[in-house]
């Protein structure tokens, strides 16, 4: 398996004499912690370890705690993914970055805040596609592209292409067809990743959407409709746009072209 880019750089670098190997040694730490008071023990070395950023879920959290969390990691690590981020929880983080020259941007659809002190992640040359089935869908779509985008990938989009109105997806599909791997995102019965997995040659990774009515609803039904797809795919958890941003990028950098 390829070493990690993030590792080999540093290692050439260090070959070259343009680290000393102490510095090198600091920069290899794969399982550094950083601990913010009692509240939080960040993971800093997760992009070394495993070719991926640490993300910071809002979700449950204080805002001024997040602040200073999402403050914290952007200083240490130059970016800082802020996940499932209300409106209430932007203000206290955009007023502390301000202050000390972190930019941030507000994805409002996906409800992610991305900090940063320095320029956005290297391209990796990985495409990812992204489809939903409806506009109900997009919310968890957007999740999964942002965080494709924040490895390194290029997104190509295709949005509300659902069964309920099938001669939409195949024009669709024709500008995604160069992707490495396809992220579908799909409510209610969830049918279209089975679809899509029986139309093109790459990855599908399915993601169900908690949209639907009463029984089986809030992405259950769809969930099941997945795992018992007869197309070959791969299903994540309901609304997991993060996981399946994540692994299609991941994907996507080992089906680049050489």
């Amino acid at each position: 398996m390829p070493a990690n880019r993030t590792l080999q750089d540093l290692l050439d670098q260090y070959k070259n004499g343009e680290l000393s190997i102490e510095d090198a040694a600091e920069a290899i730490e794969g399982l550094r912690l950083d601990h913010i008071g009692d509240i939080a023990c960040m993971d800093m070395g997760r992009n070394v370890r495993c070719g991926m950023p640490e993300v910071v879920l809002a979700e449950g959290k204080d805002p001024a705690h997040l602040a200073t969390i999402a403050i914290r990691h952007a200083q240490a690590a130059g970016r800082c993914v802020v996940t499932r981020i209300s409106k209430e929880q932007v203000g206290p983080i955009r007023e502390s970055a301000d202050q000390l020259g972190i930019t941030t941007e507000y994805h409002e659809a996906g409800h992610i805040l991305v900090l940063a002190t320095g320029p956005a992640p290297e391209k990796t040359g990985g495409i990812v596609a992204v489809i939903t089935a409806g506009t109900s869908d997009i919310r968890v779509a957007e999740e999964a592209k942002i965080i494709a985008e924040e490895m390194g990938c290029e997104v190509r989009t295709a949005y509300d292409v659902g069964a309920a109105g099938i001669h939409r997806l195949f024009p669709a599909l024709k500008p995604l067809l160069g992707a490495h791997v396809f992220v579908v995102c799909a409510g209610r019965e969830g049918t279209l990743p089975s679809i899509v997995a029986g139309l093109v040659d790459k990855p599908v990774i399915g993601v169900p959407v908690s949209v639907g009515y009463g029984y089986m609803g809030e992405g259950r039904a769809a969930l099941a409709s997945m795992l018992q797809s007869c197309s070959v795919l791969s299903v994540v958890n309901i609304d997991a746009g993060f996981t399946a941003g994540a692994f299609a990028a991941k994907i996507a950098r080992m089906g680049k072209e050489p």
